[in-house]
């Protein structure tokens, strides 16, 4: 029967193709615009790829001698809903959404028999809500209780364990919500098919009436196929205030089917729709709003420890956690919890178990603690990933732990190992889907100490990675060496060179000291990645040179004080980072590199201008001073690739125009900053306008005033140690159409600044940074973010501010107490106040 109606469901694909191949036909003959037949082609592809996944279904229900039974069914009535969407679609991204569903469904097929249900909303109430009482008053004053908003849908988004299950309880079962809505139903929809789904949303809808005869009424449902369960649902919700939550929502589920059966603005009186997930891929919402779980501080982690400890502990008081133990407990749970509920009651537990006394205690926290049963609980969060994601995340065991990575450098590495230039999708990708957290601007990324640990378990077990340590404390790889991190202290390094020939990636971490003959370094034949950042390297290995097959060399923040000349020899190298080695010398050797992709430098000594116009591959170029550049009219065309620039140690005396007409024939630069000196006037930078298609601008430097015309595309600005004397907003106004971002920064010494938004069409975020004078903000605060650090005396905003999304300050207490007093920002939908 299940098979019956997939092959009936695959004939009336293939009809459609059918007929739409001769629609093509007629509608190339009758001269019809190409974008209409490209979109038909996309779809008729899509329903191709489609019917050869029915196939593969029908093989794997053959091959495993499927029976008939309920969960087949309900899977293949996902099926027919997707196949009666593809049929009826006029648009590739809703074919693409459909055929992505069947693909799981597929996966599910394979599962059959295996897949659990995970539960529901009744289970674990005695979960600890430590650190949860702030988000619930948010998120209910601002999202569930807020009568100005109609139908919101709320996403509770975050790692596994972080409680986002517990978050959404705690919203779910509180007494004003349940006062407030005429219907609750709960879902956890792991493992789940759309039909369960809709089914289980009935059940917990239906008035109580009918939900006595629920024999009768599973029945109905159980024939029913998915549409008529949408129309079910639909008529049972219509007319009332409802709040629905979908728990534990996977990765690309399709769920227009369940919002379809909502009934809309309107209809719904003011209703809620809240989904936990790790993911913001969610398909096919558009609008909604996104609660970003946070990891608990210092003071909420030491509660959560000390309820799990203490939990149903029948034990004297004299086992119980000592007080004066406190601030090591909490170094202790910083180090090795990182803020994760998760692995927090994995400690708890582990020493729940020891019951000792109050000196027994203190011996106790100075042991390592075995998170292998938390390692254990993230594996299924890991195989969330895509297959192709996954490589990606295993690198981030390169880094170091709790560091700030920079994305360009996470992509270069991606790409210097070989793969495919795809890093920034895959970055957020990761980002999307809760394995990395986003910092400044999508330009650095951090990743929590727990996942950390997951990456370093999963590097060792997948792609060959090991650590070594100076100490001896090693984790060898027992497959062969294909990456390595080499953590160094004052111990003397004991070094083996069996199987480095296979070596594709060395990292060093630590502290400055490797003592390496050439002997170490003549083996890594197929090394492509080298890096030394933040390590103190004084001098490079002259070895290095013999690496011919290096293509990223990162040497920033070192002492190197001067660049060898047989780094020459590295034909085939694309990064290369030497900055913030102060005052480095480098001779001028860097066009022999002439591979080179991205070249990072500042504060550089040359002896002679540098003939970096030979580069002709060279995407990035920071920093170069205006002086110690050949930037010539013919030399700079040769750089038709560049994209970013940093131009620094301008002056008043700098001759900026001849600079700014060679850069404007570069047609894919995109993103330039200037830098002056600390305390001299930066020349006039007028003619910058003629530079249309930058994106990004930043100018970093004393100036007299600002430029009376700017590139007409800037998307960003940011403004540094400019110490104008008239308002910036004022003279910026009606210039920057397309502004998204300003900031900034130690940029005006007046006391008043006046924001006019109708001047900033387009403008989201705003920065304001040390501002040290700033007494008053006036008039038009209504784009999405205001970011205020460092202004001591900004004790005045304008009552517009409570139309911000977020607003993001750090101030004195004085102030802050204002602001919060003032109830201006009882309806953002984020707050941070420091302090």
């Amino acid at each position: 029967m299940a098979e019956a109606r997939i092959l009936s469901m695959m004939r009336k694909l293939e009809c459609r193709l059918a007929r739409s191949n001769c629609l093509n036909i007629c509608m190339r003959l009758t001269c019809f615009p190409d974008d209409s037949i490209g979109v038909r082609k996309w779809i008729d592809e899509e329903q191709t790829e489609m019917i050869n996944e029915l196939r593969m279904i029908v093989d794997i229900m053959r091959d495993n001698k499927l029976e008939e039974g309920r969960r087949l069914d309900y899977l293949v009535c996902d099926v027919a809903e997707m196949v009666q969407v593809a049929l009826v679609c006029e648009y590739h991204f809703q074919v693409r959404q459909t055929l992505t569903w069947i693909r799981e469904i597929k996966k599910h097929l394979l599962k059959l028999g295996v897949e659990t249900d995970s539960g529901n909303v009744g289970e674990d109430e005695d979960e600890d809500v430590v650190g949860l009482v702030d988000a619930v008053e948010k998120l209910l004053r601002t999202r569930i209780l807020n009568e100005e908003i109609s139908r919101s849908t709320l996403l509770l988004k975050g790692m596994s364990g972080i409680g986002k299950t517990l978050l959404a309880r705690q919203l779910y079962n509180h007494s004003d919500v349940v006062a407030r809505f005429d219907r609750r139903a709960w879902v956890c929809v792991t493992h789940l098919t759309i039909k369960e789904i809709l089914m289980k949303l009935i059940q917990q809808v239906v008035k109580s009436e009918e939900l006595e005869r629920r024999d009768s009424l599973l029945e109905k449902m159980e024939r029913a196929d998915n549409r008529s369960l949408q129309e079910m649902l639909h008529r049972y919700l219509q007319g009332m205030r409802y709040l629905i939550v979908l728990d534990d929502l996977p990765k690309r589920m399709y769920l227009r089917s369940i919002l379809e059966a909502l009934p809309r603005e309107g209809e719904g009186r003011e209703s809620r729709l809240v989904i936990t997930s790790h993911t913001t891929n969610l398909n096919p919402i558009d609008n909604y709003e996104v609660y970003d779980m946070e990891f608990l501080d210092s003071n909420k982690s030491w509660q959560l420890f000390l309820q799990t400890i203490n939990s149903g502990n029948t034990l004297k008081s004299e086992f119980k956690f000592p007080k004066e133990l406190e601030k090591k407990g909490k170094e202790m749970l910083t180090k090795y919890c990182c803020g994760l509920p998760l692995a927090i009651k994995e400690v708890g537990k582990q020493l729940a178990k020891k019951r000792c006394l109050g000196s027994e205690w203190e011996e106790l926290l100075q042991q390592p603690f075995d998170l292998g049963t938390t390692l254990e609980k993230l594996d299924p969060f890991y195989h969330k990933l895509d297959e192709e994601v996954k490589p990606l995340f295993l690198q981030m065991a390169f880094y170091k732990e709790n560091t700030t990575m920079r994305q360009k450098k996470l992509e270069q590495i991606w790409v210097a190992g070989g793969s495919a230039n795809v890093a920034q999708y895959y970055l957020k990708e990761l980002v999307h889907d809760s394995f990395i957290e986003c910092k400044d601007k999508e330009t650095r990324y951090h990743m929590n100490a727990i996942l950390h640990m997951l990456s370093i378990k999963k590097a060792e077990e997948e792609i060959g990675f090991e650590i070594l340590r100076s100490n001896g404390n090693n984790r060898p790889s027992q497959s062969p060496r294909l990456h390595r991190v080499i953590i160094c202290s004052r111990d003397k390094f004991n070094y083996s060179t069996d199987q480095d020939k296979h070596l594709v990636s060395l990292f060093f971490h630590g502290g400055g000291y490797f003592d390496s003959g050439p002997s170490y370094w003549k083996s890594f034949e197929l090394l492509k990645i080298l890096d030394w950042e933040d390590f103190g390297l004084k001098n490079l290995p002259e070895s290095i040179g013999t690496l011919i097959k290096l293509r990223y060399l990162g040497l920033r923040n070192n002492h190197i004080q001067e660049l060898p000349d047989w780094l020459g020899r590295l034909k085939e190298l694309e990064v290369l980072d030497i900055a913030q080695n102060f005052m480095m010398e480098v001779p001028d050797i860097i066009w022999e590199m002439d591979s080179l992709v991205h070249l990072y430098m500042s504060d550089v000594i040359c002896r002679k201008p540098l003939k970096i116009d030979a580069l002709q591959y060279l995407k990035t170029l920071t920093y170069v001073s205006v002086d110690n550049w050949t930037y010539e009219l013919s030399g700079l065309k040769k750089l038709r690739f560049l994209e970013k620039l940093g131009i620094e140690e301008l002056d008043g005396n700098s001759d900026v125009s001849k600079l700014f007409v060679s850069l404007a024939d570069l047609e894919y630069l995109k993103h330039l900053i200037l830098r002056g000196y600390r305390f001299r006037s930066m020349p006039c930078l007028d003619e910058l306008a003629i530079l249309h298609i930058l994106k990004t601008l930043k100018i970093d430097g004393l100036l007299a005033r600002l430029p009376r015309s700017f590139p007409p595309n800037i998307e960003s600005l940011t403004l540094a140690n400019s110490c104008l004397d008239e308002d910036p907003m004022s003279q910026l106004a009606g210039k920057l159409p397309e502004l998204k971002y300003l900031r900034l920064q130690n940029a005006y010494t007046g006391k008043h600044m006046v924001i006019l938004y109708d001047c900033f069409p387009n403008l989201e975020v705003v920065c304001l940074e040390e501002l040290w004078n700033l007494r008053k903000v006036e008039r038009d605060l209504w784009f999405g973010r205001l970011e205020i650090k460092n202004c001591p005396n900004l004790e005045t905003l304008p009552e517009s501010i409570k139309y911000l999304q977020e607003l993001k300050m750090v101030t004195t207490k004085i102030i802050a107490t204002k602001i919060r007093m003032s109830g201006l920002i009882s309806k953002m939908t984020e707050v941070d106040i420091n302090p």
